[in-house]
């Protein structure tokens, strides 16, 4: 895309030539170094420094402080040598196949999370399109894609959110994936993290220490600066690019609770909204703050879901899931009937937690059974699909993918693949060893790892074989993969039939307890009712639903846990 209005970073300019721009408020004196001939810029009164010159794509350049010392770009669009490397001069551009591209509606949204590299890079996940859309996904959510440090990373420790990381293929491979994603009728989202910088390659304390603050921390550092303006141009701009010039279909905001800033957060929604209207943009929030889902947000990912769904299939009480144990049954039924299961109650610090949010629409939450976080941050990474038995496993994700709320899946989980799903990085000494530790203590509250020993066999983030074990490779043509998936065909098809058509005017009528392991909710939707129950406890339960078309498992009162513990109906009105 053309520069229409200064931005930070290396842009064409529509009158010829590439406008080079750094806010750099604590240097005097910058100097961009292109292709090693050192060029002085103009400092404005804002500290932002720039230049007008020609440049060739794929030129490499850096800028110069007073001191001597040469840094990247932090708003470079292109790292070919990494984080350590030069920066470089981005002009050329795909031509897109489908540039008529309309996606799905917000109802329409079944979405499949992803890791690029897990999942075998984007060649192995092209060829996987057409089987994902005939499921009845229709849109695929990348994690963090920007530059991050070494040849492989969850995508969260990035420092160049610009810069589509070199070892997924740089710029236009990213743009190419996106391009078939939309030529096999799937919308690409793009999660991306606004709230922090990672520990290798940010430079940008030496000539800009405000773009941080230093009376407020996040768990990654000093929290970043979001009242400066160009602090805040450099994220709504990249909000922008994303959603224009690679043309994906909406974005969701890692960890906004670490933002902190409500009004960079309104300013953001308000210029995708002024510029990308259509664009979706979600956001993850421990605070469960309901106000961002009154018009500035399209959804949250609803975490109380899964936890609460979780301990009622596993047990396990320890870390986030102590403050759902003894009560996940009726925590559930509150994500059922009114969105967040903690509403402003008191959290396990004693802290209130939440906003009420029994008027939202059920489309404002993303709800999942797995995703990146709840697999890969066990020790080790194991899925549902090795944890509970499979009938239990075959009604919860029913649950999932038959509530008015929009489902997500993760990487494998629509065949229940096997393979961990772990934390890996790839990080230069000392970083290895630090983060190697860090994941060993974070788990040593965990009654399964008080002795070091058992601390030591947590995988090694660092090894390359942790990276190798989390490979998940597409479906086998076994019998158990053609179970999982037809039954993810099914269950979809239900939810088009029935769901999908009137979704975003779905209005809860009510969830209740049923039993351990059992509850049931319903809705109304402009045709008629939906109500759905489960039961994985060990023990028969008798529910209330409503007489009418039993769409899903068998027309008796009483539901057996398991195999039988899944009953949805549909009440035409």
């Amino acid at each position: 895309m053309t520069a229409a209005v200064p931005r930070l970073g290396a842009w064409p300019v529509a009158c010829g030539g590439v406008q080079f721009r750094l806010w750099a408020p604590d240097a005097q004196a910058v100097d961009l170094m292109l292709e090693g001939t050192s060029l002085p810029m103009r400092r404005g009164s804002d500290g932002c420094h720039w230049l007008h010159t020609q440049a060739a794509h794929g030129q490499r350049y850096r800028f110069r402080l007073p001191s001597g010392q040469e840094v990247p770009d932090p708003a470079s669009r292109w790292q070919p040598d990494g984080v350590d490397g030069d920066s470089a001069v981005l002009l050329d551009d795909v031509t897109w196949r489908n540039p008529q591209w309309a996606g799905p509606t917000w109802q329409e949204m079944v979405i499949y999370e992803v890791h690029v590299e897990a999942a075998g890079g984007f060649a192995a996940l092209v060829a996987q399109l057409p089987m994902l859309a005939s499921l009845g996904i229709t849109a695929i959510e990348l994690m963090p894609v920007a530059q991050f440090p070494g040849q492989h990373n969850w995508g969260y420790d990035g420092v160049f959110p610009y810069a589509p990381a070199q070892a997924y293929g740089g710029p236009n491979a990213l743009k190419e994936f996106v391009d078939a994603a939309h030529g096999a009728g799937l919308a690409v989202l793009l999660d991306v993290v606004y709230n922090h910088f990672g520990p290798q390659g940010n430079h940008l304390p030496l000539y800009a220490r405000g773009f941080f603050r230093s009376d407020r921390s996040t768990p990654w550092g000093d929290a970043i600066d979001f009242r400066q303006h160009w602090v805040q141009r450099f994220f709504i701009d990249n909000a922008l690019m994303w959603l224009q010039d690679y043309r994906f279909d909406g974005l969701r905001l890692d960890a906004v609770h670490a933002i902190n800033d409500d009004l960079f957060l309104l300013q953001l929604a308000d210029a995708v909204r002024a510029s990308v209207p259509h664009a979706h943009l979600m956001v993850e929030n421990e605070r469960n703050q309901a106000r961002w889902l009154r018009g500035t947000f399209r959804a949250q990912w609803n975490d109380d879901f899964h936890n609460a769904l979780h301990v009622m299939l596993t047990g396990e009480h320890e870390g986030y899931y102590a403050a759902y144990a003894g009560c996940p049954e009726r925590l559930l039924a509150r994500c059922l009937s009114e969105g967040f299961a903690w509403q402003g109650e008191p959290d396990m610090q004693g802290r209130p937690r939440g906003e009420p949010s029994s008027d939202l629409p059920p489309s404002c939450f993303v709800v999942f059974l797995q995703n990146h976080d709840q697999v890969g941050n066990r020790a080790f990474g194991e899925r549902l699909s090795v944890l509970v038995e499979p009938s239990q496993l075959r009604a919860a994700l029913a649950l999932t993918l038959l509530t008015p709320m929009i489902p997500l899946l993760f990487l494998g989980e629509p065949w229940q693949a096997q393979s961990p799903f772990l934390f890996f990085t790839d990080y230069a000494p000392p970083l290895d060893d630090a983060v190697r530790n860090g994941r060993r203590r974070e788990f040593s509250a965990f009654s399964a790892f008080t002795d070091r020993a058992a601390r030591a066999c947590i995988p090694d983030p660092n090894d390359p074989a942790t990276l190798q074990a989390s490979y998940v490779p597409p479906p086998g043509d076994d019998p158990r993969s053609r179970q999982w998936l037809g039954d993810m065909r099914a269950l979809l098809a239900l939810r088009r039939r029935y769901l999908q058509p009137g979704l975003l005017q779905a209005r809860s009528l009510g969830a209740r307890v049923l039993g351990t392991g059992a509850v049931q909710g319903g809705w109304q939707l402009p045709e008629g009712q939906w109500w759905i129950a489960i039961n994985v406890g060990p023990a028969p339960v008798v529910h209330a639903l409503p007489a009418g078309e039993c769409v899903l498992g068998t027309d008796e009162a009483s539901m057996l846990p398991g195999c039988g513990g899944i009953q949805a109906r549909w009440v035409r009105q």
